[in-house]
């Protein structure tokens, strides 16, 4: 249904194709790891968790087992479903202590910011229940790496350089970070033995090793040294929560989100609205598909932040604001000629994220994002358990009365989602589109390229993105003037991409050929690979 063809004399890079098993992830060890797995016995189940520990490993800035993990498993001959790994606030945090000391948002390198890491909880569900190995051949690699070492990469040794300030004002972060002092460079070689130990000891004991006994106690002693509320209790009571995809229609496929406390809901908004529009027509212009893309992206971020929370605080009609009234209304206001007024946002800015996504022989398929938010998190690390704590937190808003306001055990509003595309119930391309506020962006933007244009996965990945966000229109430097030109005359605030937008990875199931068609993003580091 897209084309293979492209000019092989620039630089790009080819779909992979395979027929018994791919992974698609924005590191090569993770892909490696998780093909390994794969040509093994292991599951898409057993692949993925294999590969996002090694990322926890060799992509520390990006995610760890201190952050949070979001996933959507279609499983040979049943009903995706999705899992919630995502943490709550410390029971004992409270809004009005936050308020009374004049704060307007959670200071990113703050206790406060941190919320009790999900990733592991939800990893160990995703093995004991629908994996076929153990936790102790699943981590392995992740294990080897942190032991033995791995060399650095060259889009984490610059994100480092960028960001490893965020680790500098913690002398404990900043021993294990910034070996020697500064951020390592693309081809060095790291360890982390005190994560390789607590890696061990989750392969061996499961979550209990995580949010009980030893590591608990470490992580409650680092929070509440620096002024945190946390407790051994709330790491105790925390378990990662199975939830039920929430979806909508895109042409002749059914997009499948994560619900709230993500933003998927977003993604389903834009591609609705997009639905509405004939964009195979080829009429249509680049500058006409960004400002239509800019447009929906507006009119969905706003109900976005107006209504996403935690569901156990907060309800809406989902049926609603999906429904053929609603969406038609909205999209009666886009005006092809003319940029609507930006809007405002309070919430945080949300940066940093891994993305995967694995499929095996039986085409159990499996997608899956885990982050620490802002780069390096919050900065804190528990040295004796080698664990970098994520700051989530910055997700809440400190508006008292809003469905995201902070509140103990409450969780935050998140951005990271992983999404499944289906057609006739059947999986067709577990993907997602790393990169904070971009993300339910991209997501409609791959479906469009794909399913409008005709484009392959990983030609549809190397299109040049644009971002509308905060009132200002962001394009990729690979974007014409031309079409930057075009833009700010239909009333756009413009301005170029200081870094990639995002980080994709996709796979095709091609159910009548019996192949998988993989793409990876050429703005990181990974790979889609199979066999």
């Amino acid at each position: 249904m897209f084309s293979f063809d492209r000019d092989f004399t620039p630089p790009g890079r080819s779909p992979a194709i395979a027929e018994h098993g791919m992974a698609a992830t924005s590191h090569p060890l993770a892909t490696l790891a998780a093909l390994d797995i794969l040509r093994t016995g292991g599951n898409a189940v057993d692949a993925a968790v294999a590969a996002v520990a090694v990322q926890s490993v060799v992509e520390p800035h990006m995610t760890g087992i201190g952050g949070d993990c979001f996933a959507m498993l279609a499983l040979a001959g049943r009903p995706a479903l999705s899992l919630n790994g995502s943490g709550p606030a410390p029971a004992a945090i409270r809004l009005d202590t936050l308020r009374g000391r004049n704060l307007t948002a959670i200071p990113e390198t703050s206790p406060e910011a941190v919320t009790i890491p999900g990733a592991v909880d939800a990893w160990c569900q995703l093995i004991n229940q629908y994996g076929r190995l153990g936790l102790d051949e699943v981590l392995a690699p992740a294990i080897g790496y942190a032991e033995q070492g791995f060399p650095v990469t060259p889009r984490v040794a610059r994100d480092w350089h960028r960001y490893g300030n965020r680790v500098a004002g913690h002398a404990a972060a900043a021993r294990q970070y910034l070996p020697h002092g500064r951020a390592p460079s693309a081809g060095d070689r790291l360890t982390h033995p005190a994560l390789a130990a607590t890696l061990r000891a989750i392969a061996r004991h499961g979550r209990a090793a995580f949010y009980e006994g030893e590591v608990a106690a470490d992580l409650t002693a680092t929070l509440r040294a620096l002024g945190g509320v946390h407790s051994e209790a709330d790491f105790a009571a925390y378990h990662a929560q199975p939830t039920t995809p929430i979806a909508a229609r895109y042409r002749d496929f059914t997009l499948l989100e994560c619900p709230p406390n993500g933003q998927g809901l977003a993604a389903l908004i834009i591609a609705r609205l997009l639905d509405g529009f004939d964009l195979a027509d080829p009429a249509w212009s680049e500058a006409d598909r960004i400002h239509l893309l800019a447009e929906a992206s507006k009119a969905a971020y706003a109900q976005r932040d107006a209504l996403i929370a935690d569901p156990d605080h907060t309800r809406f009609e989902l049926a609603e604001i999906l429904g053929d009234t609603a969406i038609a209304a909205q999209r009666a206001r886009i005006r092809m000629d003319r940029a609507s007024p930006a809007g405002t946002w309070d919430l945080r800015a949300h940066r940093d994220t891994v993305y995967l996504t694995v499929v095996d022989k039986d085409r159990n398929a499996v997608s899956l994002i885990n982050s620490l938010f802002s780069a390096f998190g919050s900065g804190i690390y528990a040295e004796k358990s080698g664990v970098l704590l994520q700051n989530r937190g910055c997700g809440f808003s400190l508006r008292e009365g809003h469905p995201n306001a902070l509140a103990g055990g409450k969780r935050p509003f998140h951005t990271i989602i992983p999404a499944l595309l289906e057609q006739d119930g059947r999986p067709v391309m577990p993907f997602g589109v790393m990169g904070g506020q971009y993300q339910a962006v991209g997501h409609a933007h791959i479906l469009s390229q794909m399913l409008d244009r005709g484009m392959n996965p990983q030609a549809a990945s190397d299109s040049p993105r644009s971002l509308a966000f905060h009132g200002t229109l962001t394009l990729e430097t690979s974007i014409g003037a031309a079409i930057a030109a075009d833009l700010k005359a239909r009333g756009h605030t413009v301005a170029w991409a200081t870094e990639p937008l995002g980080g994709c990875q996709a796979i095709w199931i091609d159910h009548a050929r019996g192949v998988l068609v993989g793409g990876s993003d050429h703005r990181k580091d990974g790979l889609a690979l199979g066999y």
